[in-house]
């Protein structure tokens, strides 16, 4: 996929200024920040249980948290985007950490599911702005060779939460209670905020972003390849991982213990699919999500034919997390190229698309969950990321393969 394949020869000016020397820590920070950020998001998924429970609702009920987080974020980043102006997009970030942190304590202290979305969408608020933004700031940071590594090192902050949200989230859930439990999400928020005030430079903005800017973006068939692969294959991850504890405990009947050992293992997996992914998206961005779609195809086919076998469960579920943890990154890659000149506006959309995929997602799996029990929310999981992987691997590729 070649930037004259990409880029309309009417877009406007590059509103993204390219960084002339790398700045690796304040990459560093930026991937700490969102670590904090998706581990945030994710802790839901562990906790579902016992928040259902002492909250007085369904599991779906609190499987809308996710939702919510990811409705506010999809439209969080372009607002951000057209609200930012000139100003220094240090400072922006700087404000994103602060509301993941107000976010973890409104959660932590949550007497109803109404206190509980409206603390989510907070997270959503500062989710969406930071990955809109994610692109941009990579350029800033690093010369426009080091941009894909740039990307897998803030990205990787997504695999290191996966990592330890989901198993941490049961462990310490079970030992603290959920509400201590984001309680100190919330510390982890003030953590990414001192950091970011030491290690960020000045990131001034070189133009004001505009609607013209987003209808350019869009003019671009690889960012419309991208959010339509998006679409599909997160929504279909999300239907089901929102609900895998209680596949995992009714399915297979793990134990908590036996749950947390397996989410470590999906975030261990994830972390190594991001390395992989982003030498493979280095190279080939349409290979690295076609890729992973297909092993999460694989992955949450075996769960839905062989589930009730705990072993087939845990190493499906290790699958599953080294596959989509590929995903991120190899995406981000290929949105970066897609559009390396409208950075924040493809980088907007790109987040939208995530968001609306996760919103999505989590509302289908809800239905599915009340309405046909777990396994039939792992069935609609493998449908939708296979679908997904057919459109960039047939679409994508082909563009890719366009010659200068």
């Amino acid at each position: 996929m070649s930037n004259s394949a990409c880029t309309p020869s009417t877009a406007p000016a590059t509103q993204t200024p390219w960084a002339h020397t790398a700045a690796w820590p304040a990459v560093f920070s930026l991937s700490f920040g969102v670590f904090g950020l998706v581990t945030a998001e994710f802790l839901p998924v562990s906790l579902l249980t016992p928040m259902a429970a002492e909250l007085g609702v369904s599991n779906g009920a609190v499987g809308q948290a996710m939702t919510a987080t990811a409705a506010v974020a999809a439209i969080a980043g372009p607002l951000l985007v057209l609200g930012s102006g000139r100003l220094d997009r240090r400072s922006i970030v700087w404000t994103l950490m602060a509301l993941l942190a107000v976010s973890s304590l409104l959660t932590a202290f949550a007497t109803g599911i109404a206190m509980l979305l409206v603390a989510r969408a907070v997270l959503g608020f500062a989710l969406g702005g930071f990955w809109a933004m994610m692109t941009s700031l990579a350029l800033r940071l690093v010369p426009p060779p080091d941009v894909p590594r740039a990307i897998s090192i803030i990205v990787m902050g997504v695999s290191l939460a996966t990592v330890a949200a989901a198993p941490l989230g049961a462990a310490l859930g079970a030992f603290w209670g959920w509400r201590l439990t984001f309680l100190a999400v919330s510390g982890l928020g003030v953590a990414s905020l001192l950091v970011q005030l030491i290690a960020l430079p000045k990131m001034p903005s070189a133009g004001a972003p505009g609607i013209a800017t987003f209808r350019a973006a869009l003019s671009l068939r690889a960012v419309l390849i991208g959010i339509a692969t998006v679409v599909i294959v997160v929504s279909g991850h999300f239907a089901g991982f929102t609900f895998i504890r209680p596949f995992l405990e009714i399915v297979p009947r793990f134990s908590v213990a036996a749950i947390s050992m397996t989410l470590l293992s999906f975030g261990i997996g994830g972390f190594l699919g991001n390395v992989v992914a982003g030498i493979i998206a280095a190279r080939s961005p349409a290979w690295a999500v076609g890729s992973s779609a297909l092993l999460m195809g694989a992955a949450t086919l075996a769960l839905a034919l062989l589930g009730s076998s705990p072993a087939v469960s845990f190493l499906a579920t290790t699958l599953w997390g080294f596959a989509f943890g590929g995903f991120p990154v190899s995406t981000s890659i290929w949105n970066a190229r897609a559009a390396p000149g409208l950075a924040e506006s493809a980088g907007a959309l790109f987040s939208s698309s995530f968001q609306i995929a996760i919103a999505s997602g989590a509302v289908i799996g809800g239905l599915l969950v009340d309405g046909t029990g777990p396994t039939g929310v792992i069935v609609y999981a493998c449908v939708a990321v296979v679908l997904g992987a057919a459109v960039m691997l047939t679409m994508g590729r082909a563009l890719e393969r366009t010659p200068l």
